[in-house]
């Protein structure tokens, strides 16, 4: 009787939906996703690729009036030049080609290589570069790109005149077999600098790293030379008179670390490790060049480096924004093992100490970022001055005003390390160093939260939870200012027992004159010196969030001059739009709003073309173009046209009463045409508050843990997403009290079929639907997804992706019970499922994977087992070394074949498979999944 119900129904859901197909496992495959969208500089051109089934992408090029200007199959990764004139591109390989020489076990060298497409927009031309290992233009200049290939060294280009390299100009067969060897021996690659106009080439040999300055026309370029034409060093090629100069010569056994432009091209900086012994300690040397200068000059080696330190390989090297500070990185003195041990005595134990700062489990994990730590030091090009700005006492710095600032903030974390094991917080010591002086000043003790410096470096700022309020201290006169003393501008409906979080803030007006903070709706404006404020916006009245865009990348600080662009959401209703906001008036009007989820839009560099999105549950978020007023829109992509065809779905609000006495909010998915004189099966879906994502679109996609909701509605199902609103020590209780109520609240309304809702989570939600089944016989059947059934167990856990303890997720963050085992052992037992396994009667689906690393997969393991000595219905799924989610593609889409048809045996009456009927055998594993349905007649 059940396999004719469920045909039964499928027939009258295709019939009433006039025929239109109902999503599938295949149709994930033709789906499109957008990927990489571009705006040019000049907003005339949009780029962006489709990428159909995360297969293969499709790059197309449209016109500011989406005309198509280009298109070009399996290619990705496009971007505008600075001056708009050429896009670039990447061409790949079809991955189902790379798929067949996979199987053919063809060697990875002789796999195809990229291709580099550049696009004359000019004169809408292509050229191709095969064989492509990299590419780089400079970020704010124009008409060059630098490239290198992976093509052997045979024929390669030699130089033949000073402005460029001809194409079919060649060396002899014996000496090019002589360079290709080297270059593979030593990791170096042909590099072709282009003239992107007059398409003139310039290739130096075995070439190891290149990099463009960020403003000026200058290029540099490391190579370990050809032994004839070409010296091993560091090279210098200024684009504007084509010329090149070498500013460090070497062997070519010579190691370079953290080739550096400053921003203007004028100062390059580098470290050198020329020594040719195995030693373990490194003896690096730093360097830096100037336009002035004919050589690179030596900064500080391992003799004038500060007593205790030597110059680190590892510590980034940049330049203040005017050209007057170089800064890099000094390290400690490396920890040496003795390499003359035998395997058989080294001691290899592990020490846990008890007040060490870290765990071991944290350290182990850091090792590799232990051995590269640096401290950020400063040299004065001007005086030659050294000072070492983080040491061992501040080991951390944040610098000022991009680097030109007076002062630096310093920080060491380390004192309140290990009781951040149990609180999840990290405190820290701030103080002030004058990077002129090295002095140094306290500033701040166990400061939470992010401490940064203000854009021109006049205040250190931020936000301390165990105040819930926003501050400033003031660097000259060492004054500390409470902003928001006494007011709300913390998480309003923060239900977790910790420190609520703040909203956040917009950034600085010009000169550090006044900061710009949000409370749950508005903007507000603070004095940073007497805290007095202005109220910018009027959103809490209509329960409307209003938030700055930041629209221009380079923006340092807030322009009041100009006028704002904000976004806006509606709290009540979910709508969102964009606001124009007048500064000197403190006015501003609506520009678009509507039942959306619109994008934070994408500004062109020199003009006021902005790229956006928008989208619902039924509308998919196709690239938009309009200008600032927003006015006219553009619609530029149309990415999945074959939607239209499919029986799609709504999405609602809707409102109940927790047993609490809370109004509660929660989302409904109905199947497209929706009857409601019928009766639909049901599927309760959730994760601490999603009703804000109500007009968020849901494309089909095999999801990694959760139900697709636009597949489940295309197959007849309803979905209910209810908020849960939590009380501190009792979280299963508190799901108990909003979900239930609010799935009792539909099925008054007459359309639900009461007996046959399912339930479905994934984590936390995993954990809050174990905890469901063992109260209510309401679910017919439930999935979930890495569950903690015990939370005793899970309390002394390590989330092994980072070596935490999980003590502080149950005393103070989502598992919100507010304390110890020992403080609370009942809250502990009430709120952990296997206490109460034996009450279950829904059949279970679960999901936990060998290599979790947020919850340990025991966990799984212990509910199936519980389940299993019960005689409980219960599979367990686990997919070997994939992470908290089945991130392989062939894993998730049996997850979603799973799991559909677990939900369709027991809520739609299908046919049980193979699966389900007598799992799938060790032996099998791999080799027959079991989908096949069981026909019993």
């Amino acid at each position: 009787m059940k396999q004719v119900f469920y045909v039964i129904l499928l027939l009258i859901t295709v019939n009433s939906f006039a025929q239109k197909k109902i999503l599938d496992h295949s149709d994930f495959d033709i789906w499109n996703t957008i990927q990489g969208e571009a705006i040019a500089p000049n907003g005339k051109f949009i780029l962006y690729s489709l990428e159909k089934g995360e297969k293969d992408n499709h790059l197309k090029i449209k016109d500011n009036n989406a005309n198509l200007v280009f298109e070009h199959e399996r290619s990705e990764r496009g971007e505008f030049t600075y001056d708009s004139n050429f896009a670039l591109f990447q061409i790949k390989a079809w991955k189902d080609s790379i798929a067949e020489m996979k199987r053919r076990k063809v060697k990875k060298d002789k796999m195809p290589k990229d291709t580099l497409g550049i696009y004359n927009l000019l004169n809408n031309t292509l050229d191709k570069i095969a064989n492509i290992k990299s590419y780089k233009t400079p970020p704010k200049s124009s008409g060059f790109i630098a490239y290198t290939f992976e093509e052997a060294q045979k024929d390669a280009p030699k130089k033949t005149e000073k402005d460029s390299i001809s194409n079919d100009s060649t060396k002899t067969e014996s000496k090019s077999k002589k360079k290709a060897k080297k270059a593979n021996d030593k990791n170096g690659y042909p590099l072709v600098i282009r003239n992107l106009q007059t398409k003139k080439e310039d290739t130096i040999q075995f070439v190891t790293n290149y990099i463009f300055a960020k403003e000026g026309k200058m290029l540099s370029y490391i190579t370990t030379g050809d032994d004839a034409d070409i010296k091993p060093g560091v090279y210098v090629v200024d684009l504007t008179n084509n010329t090149t100069k070498q500013v460090f010569d070497s062997h070519d056994q010579t190691k370079y670390f953290e080739l550096s432009f400053s921003d203007s091209g004028k100062n390059l900086g580098f470290v050198v490790d020329a020594d040719t012994t195995k030693a373990y300690v490194r003896p690096n040397k730093l360097y830096t060049w100037n336009t002035s200068n004919n050589m690179a000059q030596l900064v500080v080696d391992a003799e004038t480096a500060p007593k205790g330190y030597r110059v680190s390989s590892d510590g980034n090297v940049s330049f203040s924004k005017d050209d007057s500070k170089l800064y890099f990185g000094l390290a400690l003195p490396a920890i040496v093992q003795d390499t003359l041990l035998l395997d058989e005595e080294i001691v290899n134990v592990e020490v846990w100490t008890y007040d060490e700062p870290r765990l071991y489990t944290v350290q182990e994990l850091q090792v590799k970022n232990d051995q590269k730590k640096s401290f950020q030091t400063v040299y004065h090009l001007n005086n030659k001055k050294l000072i070492q700005i983080a040491t061992k006492a501040y080991p951390d710095s944040r610098l000022a005003d991009e680097g030109n600032g007076t002062f630096a903030l310093v920080s060491n974390e380390e004192p309140y390390l290990l009781e951040s094991q149990w609180t999840g917080r990290r405190a820290e010591d701030l103080a002030i160093m004058n990077v002129n002086t090295g002095v140094v000043k306290s500033a701040l003790k166990k400061n939470l939260g992010n401490t940064q410096l203000s854009p021109k470096g006049k205040y250190a700022y931020g936000y301390n939870p165990a105040d819930s309020t926003w501050f400033t201290y003031n660097i000259s006169t060492s004054k500390y200012i409470a902003l928001t003393k006494d007011k709300v501008f913390y998480d309003e409906l923060n239900d977790s027992p910790n420190y609520p979080g703040s909203y956040g803030s917009a950034g600085w007006t010009k000169d550090d004159k006044s900061i710009i903070i949000y409370d749950r709706y508005d903007i507000w404006e603070f004095n940073p010196d007497n805290a007095t404020s202005t109220r910018l916006t009027k959103g809490r009245e209509n329960k409307i969030e209003y938030r700055y865009v930041r629209l221009d990348s380079d923006e340092r600080s807030i322009d009041t001059s100009q006028k704002w662009l904000l976004t806006t959401f509606n709290e009540t209703n979910k709508n969102s739009g964009y606001y124009e906001f007048n500064y000197n008036n403190k006015s501003g009007n609506q520009l678009v709003d509507g039942p959306y989820r619109y994008s934070t839009p994408r500004k062109a560099k020199f003009s006021d073309a902005v790229l956006f999105t928008r989208q619902s549950f039924e509308e998919f978020p196709n690239l938009r173009l309009s200008d600032l007023s927003f006015k006219n829109q553009t619609v530029l992509s149309d990415a999945n046209p074959q939607q239209k065809d499919y029986n799609w779905g709504t999405a609602e609000l809707v409102h109940w009463t927790s047993l609490d006495g809370l109004p509660l909010t929660g989302m409904l998915i109905k199947p497209e045409n929706f009857d409601p004189n019928k009766k639909y099966p049901m599927i309760v879906n959730f994760y601490e508050k999603s009703s804000d994502g109500l007009h968020s679109h849901k494309a089909p996609n095999p999801g990694r843990s959760t139900i697709n909701y636009s597949f489940y509605a295309s197959r007849g199902y309803v979905i209910f997403n209810p908020d849960v609103y939590y009380r501190e020590g009792y979280p299963g209780e508190s799901a108990f009290n909003c979900v239930i109520p609010g799935i009792t609240s539909l099925i008054e309304k007459g359309f639900i079929d009461k007996d046959n809702i399912g339930t479905q989570g994934h984590s936390w939600g995993g954990y809050q639907i174990a905890y469901l089944v063992t109260k209510t016989d309401i679910f017919k059947a439930a999935e979930s997804g890495a569950p903690v059934p015990n939370m005793i167990s899970a309390y002394g856990g390590i989330r092994w992706w980072t070596g935490l303890s999980r003590q502080f997720q149950y005393e103070h963050t989502q598992s919100r019970i507010g304390g110890t085992p020992w403080e609370y052992p009942q809250r502990y037992v009430e709120n952990s499922p296997i206490f109460n396994i034996d009450k279950i009667n829904t059949p279970l689906l679960i999901m936990h994977n060998d290599a979790d690393g947020h919850v340990p997969w025991y966990q799984g393991i212990e509910f199936f087992v519980s389940l299993r000595r019960l005689g409980k219905p219960a599979w367990f799924l686990n997919y070997n070394d994939e992470p908290h989610w089945p991130l392989k593609m062939q894993n998730r889409k049996d997850f979603n074949i799973r799991m559909q048809q677990f939900f369709d045996h027991y809520l739609q009456g299908a046919p049980k498979p193979v699966w389900m009927e007598r799992g799938v055998p060790a032996l099998e594993k791999g080799i027959n999944q079991g989908y096949e349905l069981i026909d019993k007649n």
